[in-house]
Formats: structure tokens, C-alpha cells, sequence
């Protein structure tokens, strides 16, 4: 594997022969290219073909393409594999770290005399900065080339760890790679271990082990009566300002490897609210100074007592970073940790091992106590010396399992293979903002839609399904976004109350207006897409609150005004009738309403606080969670007793189906004919002959999904049509045909 890597040179593995989309110009030798707009394919007839992935097709790629072309879908096995080896991935992290940079080179020698000069003593007053040194640099300017020299070591060792780290990432989802992989990742490893022992210069064990011993201190006895304080005010003024320097000084102490002049400044913390002029101000810093100094004997005879030979063995856990993309290369793996922290991995750290984020560490007991004591920022576990870390972890030594065909949207679904956690922990590793929703299979559940969240969960627990489809491995052709460009624009939905006959009424309650209020809620061409996507996938959940995960931001909000309808339902013909005219219903059945769900914050009067719309603003517009109340529209209508917020009404409707939108039409034409059959006036035989067309109408109405409507709502609709012929028919009679009744 010498010299320069390329994509060609990578094992393919079981995606050998796979079949990708390439372009490329005419002609047998022409470059091929991933993505049509490359700049680097200059014709105009492009051509389009699949061919089979193989060194020789490999070879044949552009520049651009082979480092940071995107192959297809990157939540396919295939994409999250290709993904993985282009851009910032992994051929870019084995050739890089591997020795040092030319550009920023420095020799072993140059590092040990650095950390003896910034580890050795230096005047207070700073009368020896005008010193010469060798080479003629006065100390000052001697020890800001050192601290310099020692930043720039202490970031290459942390940035070659967190490439070894990317590397070994990549690696362990893909294990036919670690062989051909096994030259360039020993070089990365000597590295690392070079720039480790030259960090560890600068960082003093003696330091280290007293800043532990520091953070386990009880608090002395102040002396709160000193007269040198008296300058502070009254005696809970001088007893809290000393508290207040002695936890600076603990947390200053137990944060840093540096020694007591680092911490000289905190004297002057004590007095800063008092002018420097102002009897007593010296004499309270000068009492402060010896005060801390003494705080400072405390921790080194502590430490002096303690067993300083580093005997105890733990290993830390580093925190799993974020997506590694072509384009991303997630943060720092020691981001978060402090400064006395990364000095004790870089002293005592003698094994790593990235691939599974442990390091093994042989400490003193100080500091043992210190990584294993609850304020610490690394997760650490104690081992015991022969024992394998593995069967100390309680779980048997294996390998994560291997990314391939089959797992995700690549095969037909009868070539599925189940899903692991080690899969999830891949894609959300691989895929910088993979799908928040997938539509997954089990024996168990049958076909559902899941987060990404639940789905980890559920396997958590020994669920075992297959993923069938993710939000962006949906059909354009289906979702919509392949509209031809001239195409016309749906008419904006007005108001939900226009009258019964407008083609519009209710449409502001239904799906395709959902549609429209995603869109009208997200700005730019990849989200407006990827969000239209989501709103196709959540309409599949059967209750909206499985939607919600325990991970920050969840379903974007305009995928959440996709679903939910913010205007209410008008219940009036499903209202038994009354003496009332204008509030009298028609009694008809809530047929397919009746299951139309509801969602609210609060829906039992008993528990404290308003019943609210997910989406209200009084809720935050924090969407369906899963401690929300479900109710359904017949729920609604059983009950009177509900406190609801006056601004949103209570609740959100879930929207419409086309069945139950075009039900709610009918439901209000019937009703508005049964409102114009109670007037005071008759009706002419105009009139008359409309109405009975349009009850005829309503009589046919079937449910738009279903062939036919059988049951007693059913036959309780067609009863109540029939019976308005009746009234129809007599009216027209009574009056005579077109005179109205005088």
C-alpha cells in the first residue's frame, strides 16, 4: 500500500459487482463521473449508464469524483460505504498523521528542552525575563516560543488521535478493509505515540497527582477574624468572601497540571471590589497570598502521603463523536475535557484502543480516585490486571457487525436482513442527518413507522425487523416532486367556513392542504423535499405520539403542520336536533369522523392546567409528544366537561383522509338542506327540483377508499335522506309548483 491511496485501490468487498449510475461523454476511454454536474464532464451530450462496480470502473473515475463525488443515496449500505472512503473519510485520514508535517516540523530535542524550560522555575516578579538563554532570546520570549511549541504538540497529538479514531471508525463496520488497511493504521499509531510521549513532557506528574489530591480536600477553618480582613466588611461578608476564594482555588487547583504561581492571581480576586488605594487592600491581598499558599501545602503534604507509583489500572471511555461525512469530520474526541484530564491521559495512558473508543491507563491513586469519583469528565472503570477489558465490561469480545447489502434500501425487501444496533450506530456514524423516520417490518408489529430513536430501543429490548424504507428512499414519482415545470399551482385554501356548496369547503382540514402548509413552513429545495418526504412516511404512524424521540429536534415543525389541521371541525349536523333553528343539528352519524383523532396537552379536567393544541404557543409549538392525550372526534362529542385553551381551542385535529373530508361535505350539504326545509318560507319548484337532485347526490355518497358503506350509519344517512324527499316533496306540493307560500 505504498505510496498515494485512490479509491481504486480499495477492496470493494460484498459490494463488488454492484450495480452504479454513471455519466460520461462519448467515447470508449471518457471519463466516468457520479454526479451529472460535474465540472469536470464539459459536453452537453452526457451519457448515462449503469455498469458494474470493479477496480477497472474505479479506475476510470475523475479526479473530482473519485475524492468527493456523493454515489446515489447515502442511506443505502453502498452510499454509507462510498461515503465513507471519499472526502475527509477514510483514505484522506490514512495518509494523514502518519509522520511529521513538513510544514510544521519539530525535533524530539526541540520538545524535551521546551518542557524543561516552561516546568522550571521562574521569578515571580519577573526580574529574569530580560535573561538571555541560548540563542540569545531573552527568557520571555524563550518560554512563548515553548508554550507555543507545546500548543502545537498537544493539537497534533489530539488532532492524529481523532484521525486514528475516524480511521478505526470506518473500519470496524467494515472488516474486509482492516487487512489492506493494517500498514497505513501502524504508521498512524506510531504517530500517535510519538506525539503522546512529547506531550507528556510538559505535563509534570507531580503536578498532576497534587491537583487530585487538591480536589479531595475538606475546607480548612477560615479566619474570618483575621484584622487583615477586615477591610472585606463584617464577618459574614469575610466569611463568605473566603468560602468563595477557597472553592476558586479548589477548582483552579484541580483543573490544571501548572503549578502554585498559575493560581498567584486569585490574592487579587479577594479584593476586587475594593479600590487599590484603600487602607487595608495590601495587607488583605497579602494575607489572601498566604492563605493560599497554605491551602496549597495542605494539597502537596496530601499528596506527599498518597502511593505515587502508578499502579492502579482503568480504562477511559471517550465519548462517541458525532457523523463522520465526507464533508464533516464531527469534533474533537477529547472535546469537553479539561486541562488536568487530557494531562493524565497523555502521562499515564500506555494502551489505546480508538476502535472501541477505550484507552487503558496505569495511574497513582490519587488520580485513580479522581477519574473514577462521579465530578469526573471521563467515564473511567477500574481492571484488574489480568483480566481481559471485555469480560470486565460484562459483554464478549466481538466485532461490530459489518455494513453490507441487504440492511438498508439496496435489495429487494425479501433479501432484507435484520436490522442491529450496531447498523443504527453506522448510519447515524455515516450519515450526517440520516432519516428521522423509517418504515420498518416485524414479525411482532407488522409493518409500522418507527424513529430512528425507537427503532434503537426496541432492538435494545431484542426486537427483530428489517428496515424497509427511509423518508428519502421514497418515490418522487408518488410524493410529488416530479411536477412537470409548467404544471399550474394548486388554488390557496381560503377560510374553512365558505358555504357548503363552495368546492373548497373544508379543504383547510384536509391532507393535500397539509401538503401545502409543510412547504409553506420550510425554506429551501433539499428541505422542502426531505420534509415532503417526512409528511408522506408520518401519515403511515397510527398514533402520532410513537413520532416523538428523545433526542433534541425530532420531526421538523412544518412536517408537524403537515399533519396536524389547526382549524376545528363544525359538529353542527352530527348535533341532535332542537327548537333552537340555529342550533339545531340534524342528527346524522359521525360515520368515518367518528375515529378522526385529536391531540392535546391536557385532557382530563382533574389535572391542573388547559387542554392545548400541540401547535399552540402556549405550549412552545412543540408538537406531538408522547405524554400528550389522544382523543377521537366521538370522545369529543360524548364529553362536555373539558377545559380548553381559549386561543387554540384545546386541540389539534389530525387531518382529513379524502373519505372523511368528503364525508364532512356531504354531512353539511344534508345538513344546510334540512336548515332550508325548517324555514318559515316554502320552496319553489325550482328549488324543489335542485334540492331532490342534490339529495339524490347525497344518497350515492360512498366513501371515496372503500367500494361500498355498509352498517347502521350507513342506513341511519340513507333514512335521513330519504326522509328530507319526503319534506321536500311535500313542501313543493303545498305551495303548488314555483309559487312560494304567502
Amino acid at each position: 500500500m505504498g505510496g498515494e491511496l485512490s479509491i481504486a485501490d480499495v477492496p470493494l468487498g460484498p459490494f463488488e459487482g454492484s450495480l452504479v449510475t454513471v455519466y460520461s461523454a462519448k467515447g470508449k476511454a471518457a471519463k466516468l463521473h457520479v454526479v451529472r454536474q460535474c465540472g469536470q464532464l464539459r459536453t452537453s451530450d452526457v451519457r448515462t449508464v449503469d455498469v458494474l462496480m470493479e477496480a477497472t470502473t474505479m479506475r476510470r473515475l475523475c479526479s473530482r469524483c473519485a475524492a468527493w463525488g456523493v454515489w446515489g443515496r447515502p442511506t443505502t449500505g453502498l452510499g454509507m460505504f462510498l461515503g465513507a472512503l471519499g472526502g475527509t473519510g477514510l483514505l484522506y485520514q490514512l495518509q494523514s498523521y502518519t509522520e511529521p508535517d513538513e510544514d510544521e516540523c519539530w525535533t524530539d530535542e526541540e520538545a524535551r528542552k521546551a518542557a524543561v524550560l516552561l516546568r522550571a522555575e521562574q521569578d515571580p516578579d519577573g526580574d529574569g525575563d530580560g535573561e538571555e538563554v541560548e540563542g540569545g532570546a531573552s527568557l520571555r520570549e524563550a518560554r512563548e516560543d515553548a508554550e507555543r511549541l507545546r500548543d502545537l504538540i498537544f493539537s497534533h497529538w489530539r488532532d492524529a488521535g481523532g484521525s486514528l479514531y475516524r480511521a478505526q471508525t470506518v473500519l470496524a463496520h467494515f472488516g474486509w478493509l482492516e487487512e489492506w488497511a493494517k500498514p497505513s493504521l501502524t504508521a498512524k499509531m506510531r504517530y500517535v505515540e510519538t506525539l503522546r510521549a512529547q506531550a507528556a513532557r510538559f505535563a509534570d506528574p507531580e503536578e498532576l497527582v497534587v491537583a487530585a489530591a487538591a480536589t479531595t480536600l475538606p475546607m480548612p477553618e477560615l479566619p474570618c477574624t483575621a484584622p487583615a480582613f477586615a477591610v472585606l466588611g463584617g464577618n459574614s461578608q469575610v466569611s463568605a468572601a473566603l468560602a468563595d476564594l477557597w472553592r476558586r482555588w479548589q477548582n483552579a487547583a484541580g483543573q490544571s497540571w501548572e503549578g502554585p504561581k498559575a493560581r498567584a492571581y486569585l490574592s487579587y480576586e479577594i479584593v476586587q471590589s475594593i479600590r487599590s488605594n484603600r487602607k487595608g487592600y495590601d495587607a488583605a491581598r497579602a494575607e489572601a497570598a498566604r492563605l493560599v499558599e497554605s491551602w496549597e501545602e495542605l494539597a502537596r503534604a496530601a499528596a506527599k502521603s498518597a502511593d505515587r507509583i502508578p499502579a492502579r489500572r482503568l480504562t477511559a471511555h471517550v465519548p462517541q463523536a458525532p457523523a463522520i461525512t465526507p464533508h464533516h469530520e464531527g469534533r474533537d474526541f477529547l472535546e469537553g475535557l479539561d486541562a488536568w484530564t487530557v494531562g493524565a491521559l497523555v502521562t499515564w495512558t500506555v494502551d489505546t484502543d480508538l476502535s472501541s473508543r477505550v484507552l487503558t491507563l496505569e495511574v497513582p491513586d490519587p488520580v485513580a480516585e479522581r477519574l473514577l469519583g462521579p465530578a469526573s469528565d471521563l467515564p473511567c472503570r477500574p481492571v484488574d490486571g489480568t483480566a481481559d477489558l471485555s469480560e470486565h465490561d460484562g459483554v464478549p469480545p466481538r466485532q461490530p457487525d459489518t455494513i453490507g447489502p441487504g440492511i438498508f434500501d439496496d435489495t429487494s425487501v425479501f433479501d432484507r436482513r435484520p436490522v442491529t444496533h450496531d447498523h443504527i450506530r453506522a448510519l447515524r456514524t455515516f450519515v450526517h442527518g440520516a432519516d428521522q423516520l423509517y418504515l420498518v417490518f416485524s414479525a411482532s408489529g407488522g409493518a409500522e413507522v418507527l424513529p430512528l430513536d425507537t427503532i434503537e430501543r426496541r432492538l435494545a429490548k431484542g426486537w427483530l425487523g428489517v428496515l424497509i424504507a427511509g423518508a428519502s428512499d421514497l418515490p418522487a414519482s408518488v410524493i410529488g416532486l416530479e411536477k412537470p415545470a409548467g404544471s399550474s399551482p394548486e388554488p390557496e385554501v381560503r377560510d374553512a367556513r365558505q358555504h357548503v356548496h363552495d368546492p373548497y369547503f373544508g379543504a383547510s382540514l384536509g391532507l393535500a392542504e397539509g401538503g401545502r402548509r409543510t412547504l409553506r413552513h420550510t425554506y429551501g429545495t433539499e428541505d422542502r423535499n426531505l420534509n415532503l418526504r417526512l409528511l408522506a412516511l408520518a401519515r403511515g404512524a397510527h398514533d402520532l405520539r410513537s413520532l416523538d424521540t428523545d433526542r433534541p429536534g425530532g420531526l421538523p415543525v412544518a412536517v408537524w403542520h403537515g399533519l396536524l389541521a389547526e382549524d376545528h371541525l363544525d359538529f353542527a349536523p352530527f348535533r341532535q336536533p332542537g327548537s333552537d333553528r340555529w342550533r339545531s343539528g340534524s342528527g346524522l352519524p359521525l360515520g368515518p369522523l367518528a375515529a378522526v383523532q385529536l391531540y392535546t396537552t391536557n385532557a382530563n379536567p382533574l389535572i391542573e392546567g388547559k387542554g392545548h393544541s400541540p401547535l399552540c404557543r402556549h405550549a412552545h409549538e412543540r408538537a406531538v409528544v408522547a405524554s400528550d392525550d389522544l382523543l377521537t372526534v366521538a370522545d369529543l362529542m360524548a364529553r362536555t366537561d373539558f377545559d380548553w385553551c381559549s386561543k387554540c381551542g384545546g386541540y389539534a385535529l389530525r387531518r382529513l383522509t379524502d373519505s372523511q373530508q368528503s364525508y364532512y361535505r356531504a354531512a353539511h350539504r344534508l345538513h344546510n338542506i334540512k336548515r332550508t326545509l325548517d324555514g318559515k318560507g316554502g320552496i319553489s319548484g325550482t328549488d324543489a327540483s335542485t334540492m331532490i337532485t342534490h339529495l339524490e347526490e347525497l344518497a350515492a355518497w360512498q366513501p371515496v377508499d372503500e367500494e361500498e358503506w355498509h352498517g347502521s350509519d350507513s342506513w341511519q344517512w340513507q333514512d335521513t335522506v330519504r326522509e328530507f324527499r319526503r319534506k321536500v316533496a311535500r313542501s313543493h306540493t303545498v305551495t303548488g309548483p314555483g309559487e312560494p307560500v304567502s
